[in-house]
């Protein structure tokens, strides 16, 4: 059997599939020692082990198989999977908004090629027709890939194109844009673009999702038709980001940029607001609001950019026992601003004093935050926090140490005056202070939904 046919495939698991003449996609029955199994043969990455054959079951799952528990296979079909996206021409319906897909790189509605690894994202509006259809039902679409990225990659240079990019279609006269996204830093773009488009007309929706599109239980099409609807009928216009809001498929939650936080590595609902309720349901049907307070959406075309960002500022997660030395290479680095994320209330040990003082003293920026994610930083409480103030650490009320973060590099990309920086940094531009949290915020499931709403009336009276 010619090399070709078991892509991938090395050493012994090689051996096995040539010693049973099984070719790579083909439809196999396997004799294990630990009981039998029936799927499709995939190929496999070139840096994979050599000692196990994947193949994709039934259900849709691929699942691994260790050469050294085969006991017999038997292929019993072949049909060779074509990579090719289906790309159908996307049709222009009257009367239906016109809504912008700006790409980064994420993977939404993308197929994945086993044998390499690599992710072949369907982005055209072709693409996108042929792998969601129920698209063209919501919106006219119009696509533009701006960066090929990975979330992790996704920093100062590709927020401020987003930005501008941003405006310009705004001033276009588009109904609403959708960013295409990767889940791992989706939080933090959300927020940077908080900063940078203030006073938009139209939604902003960032999307992303947490399971590839060759999986059963995908996320990546019912995001996207959430997005898509957001962007194009919800009145919501603000940055805001869609995902799942239970693990089931019953409807998305629409998170403010700046509250917003991935909570789970690998759950479909693994967004939640923190210290708040989300903004809004949505449903293929349209957008639900939770929240009363909300900016609508508008017919002029008026929108304001700040594309500022000083990346000379890092956060610095507080451990017990943690040495001077830390903060005092940050300092020797050249650092303008430090968002310390502190214990409880919002504190550090007594160690880090005489190295905060010399921070402050060079005019560095601090500001404290807190590692329980929900709740405020008090340093009135202790006498910790009243010696932190003293020496030049300012309290970021409830702020999330990511949001903190990037609204601190926003605002030293304007301006590095004290007051003015403490100013901008404790005015809420859209909800990253709020002035208290809701009693059903703190919910694991996340306040403000339906089936929190009528647990709480039983259980709350």
């Amino acid at each position: 059997m010619s090399e070709d046919i078991f892509q991938g495939y090395k050493g012994r698991a090689l051996e096995i599939l040539k010693q049973f003449n099984v070719r790579v996609w083909g439809q196999a029955e396997i004799k294990t020692s630990r009981g039998d199994f029936k799927g499709t043969v995939l190929p496999r990455a070139e840096n994979d082990d050599d000692l196990h054959i994947v193949i994709k079951i039934a259900t849709g799952y691929n699942i691994g198989i260790d050469v050294r528990t085969i006991i017999e296979m038997k292929e019993i079909g072949y049909k060779k999977a074509n990579y090719k996206i289906p790309e159908k021409q996307f049709p222009f319906t009257p009367g239906l908004p016109k809504v912008k897909l700006l790409g980064t790189g994420g993977t939404i509605a993308s197929r994945l090629d086993y044998r390499t690894g690599a992710v072949i994202p369907a982005f055209t509006p072709g693409e996108l027709y042929g792998a969601v259809p129920e698209l063209a039902d919501i919106c006219n679409l119009e696509t533009e890939k701006l960066f090929a990225v990975f979330s992790e990659n996704m920093g100062p240079t590709q927020y401020k194109a987003l930005a501008i990019a941003i405006g310009k279609e705004i001033e276009k006269g588009v109904d609403g844009i959708v960013i295409g996204h990767g889940t791992d830093t989706l939080s933090h773009t959300g927020a940077a673009l908080s900063f940078m488009v203030q006073n938009s007309p139209v939604p902003i929706i960032l999307v992303g999702s947490q399971r590839s599109s060759d999986r059963p239980s995908s996320d990546a099409a019912l995001n996207l038709m959430h997005a898509m609807t957001a962007a194009g009928h919800g009145d919501i216009a603000e940055v805001l980001v869609c995902m799942f809001g239970p693990t089931s498929d019953e409807y998305g939650l629409l998170h403010r940029g700046t509250r917003v936080r991935k909570m789970h590595s690998s759950y479909r609902s693994t967004f939640r607001t923190i210290s708040d309720t989300p903004v809004a349901m949505v449903t293929r049907k349209g957008v639900t609001p939770i929240k009363k307070k909300y900016n609508p959406r508008r017919k002029d075309r008026q929108v304001i950019i700040k594309p500022y960002y000083d990346e000379r500022v890092t956060m610095l997660y507080y451990y017990p026992g943690m040495h001077p030395d830390i903060l005092n290479g940050i300092i020797d680095m050249g650092y303008k601003g430090i968002i310390f994320v502190g214990t409880g209330l919002g504190h550090v040990n007594k160690e880090l004093y005489p190295a905060i003082e010399r921070a402050h003293k060079l005019g560095i920026h601090m500001f404290m935050t807190v590692q329980t994610i929900w709740g405020y930083v008090h340093m009135f409480v202790y006498d910790t926090g009243r010696d932190m103030m003293a020496k030049g650490i300012i309290p970021a009320g409830n702020m999330l140490p990511e949001t903190a973060y990037i609204k601190l590099s926003w605002v030293l990309g304007q301006t590095d005056d004290p007051e003015e920086v403490k100013r901008l940094m404790l005015t809420p531009i859209n909800d990253e202070i709020t002035e208290r949290e809701p009693y059903n915020g703190y919910l694991v499931f996340q306040g403000g939904v339906p089936e929190i709403e009528q647990f709480l009336k039983r259980v709350h009276k």
